[in-house]
């Protein structure tokens, strides 16, 4: 895991100041080494986290053995080896995954990324095509920002905050990307906060040449769900997350593992240990009486795990935010970062490298609302225009159910899960703080807004990429520790993404096709556990005397910076201690942490 930074322009040996600064300013992502490669028209700089081939012939930007193609690379490509038996022809120098890319390359060209898993960023400059040729991988766990200087040079990154640190780009707030943050509570995967810095979608690919770029989507998730009996699925599906787990078990330092007690991190760590038997685990927990802490302890007993505990104790938020939201570079209100920054910060001190169970909500049918959203679906017909207009006079009569309630006010349970499940700010709210802009997120299929599945591939092309992984690469690289997601292997994920939605999730059981497989593998209390967060509330957090200083500070002073993109006295009506308060506390401390370049 790494950082990349780039220019591509005429003369780019004259860019080494700025170059460095990106570098500097990406020293969190790297501490392990810092250089940079330079040719006529491309400066290449990389800060290293020494996971793989810790000797120099791991050391980046590394060169081709022909010297003619140079790269870049941010991630790990599990599997590597296989590939690298295939790619026998080329003359390795070293042992690192860094090195296999640049052998697919010299044989395939672009076409390589076909054939390449893993979770990535990188740029490879190719000096006798004049090309430069970049990816990002599927499911989006890896950053990629890119901008357009002065002087047409093509700056890229993998933060924003190294494309600032180039002093090459004036940045330029994005309308629409602040109307999906006040909407969803971050940024699409398809902005930035800046109009004139963009990032490279998840899945998609990135060709320069001659002052000019495109940029195409080279894979799509599968549209189509399978015929499977539960019995068949069930063997694929445990073979498959045993292979997925084992590949990125592969490092030349210890590999840890994340374990909340929940059932997706209890399933990575059970199948840990038939590969790993003393692997060390760390848990978080607030202390309080809905603390995870003791379901953790549980599987760490079971699999007598080096378990490291951190409990935190309620302290000044006000001070964690302001520590921690810099590193976000863009508005962020996923309330679990900090807790997430902390335990990175925890797990950094014995571990460079640990894995996650980031995901399986998503591939599994784990939310709550899921089993909600199939509710709506049968309930009631939302075409019968009759049944509509009978449901609304009866209303008047009688209080109706929730979920009849719902079903009046959309269309179908994709517009329930768009405008009700994950909204925070309606579109009437954001016109009234001065944001007309909408935007909508192009998918790489088109949803049947009656099918769950159709939803969960939407979570994973939008929520994944652009909140959940988002909090994972920024609180994880903040503080230089790799982490890994077994779950969005992309053989594993494929087959969960194709499942038929009964092996998911009916209206009394979730995850099915998990507990199905795994439950020999949990203790009781594990097996009969549903779904819990970190059990803190947004309104016990604006309890705290600090951050409502905090916020008073940021939301009720008219000169603030913020103002000059939200209405100040229409954001007074929203500050009420609750998640529309959080997400704009969060908008500003952006502002407020971004004031010297907006």
């Amino acid at each position: 895991m790494c950082g990349i930074a780039g220019i591509i322009a005429d003369n780019a040996e004259h860019y080494q100041q700025e170059l460095k600064r990106m570098t500097d300013a990406l020293a969190h992502r790297g501490p392990d080494g810092a250089h940079a490669e330079f040719y006529g028209k491309a400066a290449l700089g990389h800060r290293r986290l020494s996971i793989i081939d810790l000797s120099e012939n791991g050391k980046q930007p590394m060169l081709s053995s022909t010297r003619n193609e140079c790269i870049v690379l941010n991630g790990e490509i599990y599997g590597y080896q296989a590939i690298r038996e295939r790619y026998n022809n080329y003359p390795y120098q070293g042992g690192s995954d860094t090195e296999v890319i640049l052998a697919m390359y010299q044989q395939n060209k672009e076409n390589l990324i076909h054939d390449l898993p893993g979770m990535f960023a990188f740029a490879i400059w190719d000096e006798e095509k004049h090309e430069l040729f970049c990816a990002r991988d599927r499911f989006g766990e890896k950053p990629f920002f890119y901008a357009t200087g002065p002087n047409n040079e093509f700056v890229f990154a993998s933060e924003i905050k190294s494309i600032l640190a180039s002093g090459l780009i004036r940045p330029e707030v994005n309308p629409e990307a602040l109307s999906h943050y006040l909407q969803y509570g971050y940024v699409s995967t398809y902005q930035s906060i800046y109009k004139n810095i963009h990032t490279l979608p998840p899945a998609h690919q990135l060709i320069w040449k001659d002052g000019r770029f495109s940029v195409s989507r080279y894979y799509s998730l599968p549209a189509r769900d399978r015929v499977i009996s539960l019995s068949d699925a069930r063997e694929e599906f445990t073979h498959l997350l045993k292979k997925a787990v084992q590949k990125q078990l592969v490092a030349d330092v210890e590999v840890g593992s994340f374990l909340s007690g929940g059932l997706d991190s209890s399933s990575i760590v059970a199948l840990v240990a038939d590969f790993l038997p003393d692997q060390t685990t760390i848990s978080f927990g607030y202390d309080h009486k809905e603390s995870e802490l003791k379901y953790a302890k549980e599987i760490a007993d079971r699999y007598k795990t080096n378990h490291i505990e951190i409990h935190e104790q309620k302290k000044d938020l006000a001070t964690s935010l302001l520590q921690v939201t810099p590193f976000l570079d863009e508005p962020f209100a996923d309330r679990s970062f900090i807790p997430h920054y902390e335990i990175c910060r925890a797990a950094a001190q014995n571990l460079t490298v640990v894995l996650s169970g980031d995901a399986g909500d998503e591939l599994f049918g784990g939310y709550n609302f899921y089993q909600i959203e199939n509710q709506l679906r049968n309930h009631f017909s939302y075409k019968n225009i009759i049944a509509q207009f009978g449901l609304k006079m009866y209303q008047k009569l009688k209080q109706t159910s929730f979920i009849t309630q719902k079903n009046i006010a959309h269309e179908n349970i994709l517009d329930f899960h768009q405008n009700f499940v994950r909204n925070t700010f309606s579109r009437q709210e954001k016109n009234k703080l001065g944001i007309a802009e909408n935007y909508q997120q192009p998918y790489s299929f088109v949803p049947d807004p009656d099918s769950l599945n159709d939803i969960m591939r939407i979570d994973l092309e939008k929520f994944v990429p652009g909140n959940m992984m988002v909090k994972s690469d920024r609180m994880a690289m903040a503080n230089s520790l790799e982490v890994r997601t077994p779950f969005l292997d992309v053989d594993f994920a494929e087959f969960c993404i194709g499942l038929p939605e009964q092996l998911k999730l009916d209206n009394s059981r979730d995850k099915i096709i998990l507990r199905d497989s795994m439950q020999s593998y949990w203790t009781d209390t594990i097996r009969n556990r549903h779904k819990q967060g970190f059990g803190m509330s947004v309104e016990s957090w604006f309890e705290e005397e600090n951050l409502m200083k905090l916020s008073d500070d940021l939301l009720k002073d008219k000169s603030q910076k913020i103002f000059d993109y939200i209405d100040f006295t229409e954001t007074q009506k929203f500050l009420t201690k609750d998640h529309k308060h959080w997400n704009l506390l969060q908008l500003s401390l952006w502002a407020y942490n971004n004031q010297s370049v907006l």
